[in-house]
């Protein structure tokens, strides 16, 4: 209800601006008196005096919007989580409900629409009550507004010692000076936008800033549907949120919320009956926690973890963290990820079903990526990022890298030893210097001293196989899982059965520095950093041990080169977020889909030809993927164990979808070894890759990558798979390779014996 202005004490006339700024002088000297003389008493030359300060006081008001909620959501719109600094859902006027903004004006200006932003009225009034001993303050809803408005500036600014406090640390200058930004903001904008401003602005809570937020809060509604007692309650809580807070002292709340509903009726804003109900409602508060931040996320807490932690890295934010916290937390930002929300219920069914009770605290973790666009799909891990009783938690994510390539944080565990997973590369490079895939090499071979002759045109090469110079450094000689693999096999062969003697004997014939630059071409780096500090070096091919896997690489790393196979030889880089947008709808930067060539298209198809043939009948033909008993579908794979089985992988792909699923030790860089060691009630030797990543891999890819496309993958040049090879020099101790039909595959996947300094499966 708006009542007729008072025409001389109107600070928006001239004769109420006269009046205001003697009321203002009469105001400072009061204060400076210690509010212990009437304003009469003020005059002469501490009235000019003044009156020429407040005219030396700035009339602008910075109003930017105060911070809000910023939404994280899935590629399909839901979210997945909200962080703040403040919780605060702007709404507009039209959508608060009449009673809460005749309440607020009722309890806290009742004069709102006739004042120009000053209460000359209520200054004078509040100075002789003051007087009389019985204090009251006089502050505008506009002035109220203008010192929220300061405070939320300053603390964007991250200058919150500044904030000053209604009748905490403010000065007679601070008075001043929002009095006089009071009448400059009257004069820019209308009473509406104020009072929508005020109540948006306006604290209830430190988990509830604004009335929308303190709403849901407090009665799990909205600001547009609050009744006529909550909308009391709420006014009344704005003079002291914790005194008169209706869940700590529900009491001292009603009586406050009755108290704004005997000023509602005196100032003819509801009826006599409506006073009455209201009054007779108990106080009765339903409350909705304000749960923010990942930890709280409805899916993908790490996936979450990991997007603030790509904002928080990008300069485009801020010019340092903390900036760029401002923002992010309080910048009402809709960002949108890459994420599937069903892709990811799926593999975080299988990551959790991995282990089951899990007393021990095994790892699991499994990441997809669409292999033409890099889009992050899914981010699972088997631990909560909250403490459970009896759960396993933790707020490192298994899936990424410690740091990014500019050495920020990221939160990662840093990867784990890929074992075998990482063969694929080494034939690969096979492939791409012309040799067919049918070659026969020596795979008995298990010595390689120190001064083997391998081929390396851009570096030095670093290690040797020899039980015979452990003296001298070399570690003992190459093992296989079963002794029938120590005999001349194919190449094909010795991928798709994980083969450690095969992979060495092509690399004997391989240029190294050819193997370096596959591996490089398709993004493979350590996901720790080196010793000197250097983020993300690069597997260093030159070491020996790497071609079986020694090196650490994170699920994403490694899902992101074998979807180079997929995408038929071009690397995209992993993105998680598609479009970032402030509060305004303005976009900010974000991600997009940067692919590069890798490989040889051929080459790719070749390794995929391969791949296929480690599910059909190789290491992995346990776990081939299957929409029904019957059906399967064109997908690659390989199988991974490091040397103590501590660390165990599934890495494939079909031609939509890349997905590396991981089991292991997360709590000692896979130190604790996985043999002997019973898993949900199952005894196991040793685990290898087939055993548990497996099945976590086999069950998501049948269920979610036919959604993402399961086209054959194009076929490899039949001289890559049948041709005859050009005669190479054997190796010191090798054979001549010579073409030979590929051996029969064992009935069941090999479960290799420990060996010394080499990887496995």
């Amino acid at each position: 209800m708006v009542t007729r202005k008072n025409p001389i004490f109107d600070t928006a006339t001239t004769l109420g601006k006269i009046f205001g700024f003697l009321g203002v002088s009469a105001i400072c000297g009061v204060l400076v008196a210690g509010l212990l003389v009437p304003a009469a008493a003020v005059s002469g030359s501490a009235a000019s005096g003044s009156i020429e300060f407040f005219d030396t006081l700035p009339a602008e008001l910075k109003v930017d919007p105060p911070n809000q909620t910023t939404r994280i959501l899935a590629a399909d719109g839901s979210q997945i989580a909200s962080v703040y600094s403040e919780n605060r859902t702007k709404v507009s006027l039209d959508q608060i409900s009449p009673f809460m903004k005749e309440a607020v004006i009722a309890v806290e200006d009742s004069r709102f629409f006739e004042h120009g932003g000053v209460d000359t009225t209520g200054i004078m009034r509040a100075l002789v009550a003051t007087a009389r001993g019985n204090k009251q303050g006089a502050s505008t809803i506009t002035q109220q507004y203008v010192n929220n408005v300061l405070n939320a500036n300053l603390a964007a600014e991250g200058n919150e010692e500044a904030i000053k406090l209604n009748g905490v640390n403010k000065g007679v200058g601070d008075k001043l000076r929002e009095m006089k930004l009071a009448i400059a903001l009257e004069k820019e904008f209308s009473k509406e936008q104020i009072l929508e401003g005020y109540l948006n602005i306006v604290f209830f809570n430190r988990d509830a800033y604004g009335i929308e937020a303190a709403s849901k809060f407090f009665f799990s509604t909205t600001a547009k549907d609050l009744t006529l007692p909550q909308s009391a309650l709420l006014a009344g809580l704005v003079n002291s949120p914790s005194a008169f807070d209706p869940i700590t002292n529900p009491e001292s709340s009603k009586v406050r919320r009755d108290l704004v509903l005997g000023l509602m009726l005196n100032q003819h804003k509801i009826s006599q009956a409506d006073h009455d109900a209201a009054v007779a409602t108990p106080v009765e508060t339903k409350v909705t926690p304000a749960r923010q931040g990942c930890a709280y996320a409805s899916t993908a807490p790490y996936f979450c973890d990991y997007v603030l932690h790509l904002l928080e890295n990008n300069p485009a934010y801020g010019a340092d963290i903390k900036e760029r916290q401002r923002l992010i937390y309080g910048g009402g930002l809709t960002i949108t990820t890459t994420l599937d929300p069903a892709a990811q219920a799926s593999a975080q069914e299988q990551v959790n079903a991995s282990a089951g009770a899990n007393p021990d605290k095994w790892g699991a973790a499994m990441i997809a990526v669409q292999p033409n666009t890099g889009k992050i799909i899914t981010m699972a891990q088997n631990t909560t990022f909250l403490p459970t009783e009896g759960g396993f938690d933790s707020q490192v994510n298994f899936n990424v890298d410690q740091l990014d390539k500019d050495g920020n944080d990221l939160n990662g565990m840093g990867g784990a030893q890929p074992g075998s997973t990482m063969k694929p590369f080494t034939f690969a490079e096979w492939l791409n210097e012309g040799k067919t895939m049918n070659t026969v090499v020596n795979a008995a071979q298990r010595r390689y001293p120190l001064n083997f002759p391998w081929k390396n045109t851009c570096g030095t090469m670093n290690g040797a196989y020899n039980t015979a110079q452990k003296a001298l450094g070399a570690a003992d000689d190459l093992q296989n899982a079963e002794p029938q693999w120590y005999r001349p096999l194919t190449v094909l062969e010795g991928l798709y059965n994980s083969i450690n003697t095969v992979t060495f004997a092509s690399a004997a014939q391989l240029d190294f520095c050819g193997i370096q630059k596959v591996v490089d071409a398709v993004g493979l780096h350590s996901g720790l950093p080196a010793a000197d500090g250097t983020p993300n070096p690069k597997v260093d091919m030159f070491t020996l041990g790497n071609l079986l896997g020694s090196t650490q690489t994170s699920p994403l790393t490694m899902a992101s080169a074998f979807a180079t196979f997929a995408n038929d030889g071009k690397y995209c880089e992993a993105i998680a977020i598609s479009s970032v947008t402030d509060a305004t709808g303005k976009q900010l930067p974000a991600q997009s889909t940067t692919c590069r060539d890798a490989i040889k298209p051929e080459v790719a198809r070749g390794v995929n030809y391969a791949l296929q043939e480690v599910l059909n009948k190789g290491s992995g033909s346990l776990i081939q993927p299957r929409i029904s008993t019957k059906t399967s579908f064109p997908i690659g794979a390989k199988t991974g164990t490091s040397n103590n089985n501590g660390s165990t992988w599934v890495v494939g792909h079909t031609t939509g979808l890349a997905t590396a699923a991981w089991y292991g030790d997360p709590l000692g860089n896979q130190s604790r070894s996985g043999q002997n060691v019973t898993i949900n009630g199952k005894f196991y030797q040793g685990i290898d890759g087939y055993m548990i990543a497996g099945p976590m891999f086999s069950k998501f890819m049948a269920q979610i990558a036919p959604g993402y496309g399961t086209n054959p993958f194009p076929a490899p040049p039949s001289n890559m798979v049948n041709g005859t090879p050009a005669r190479t020099t054997p190796s010191t101790q090798g054979t001549t390779p010579t073409q030979a039909p590929a051996q029969p595959a064992p009935s069941a996947p090999a479960t290799n014996s420990p060996g010394n300094n080499e990887k496995k499966d």
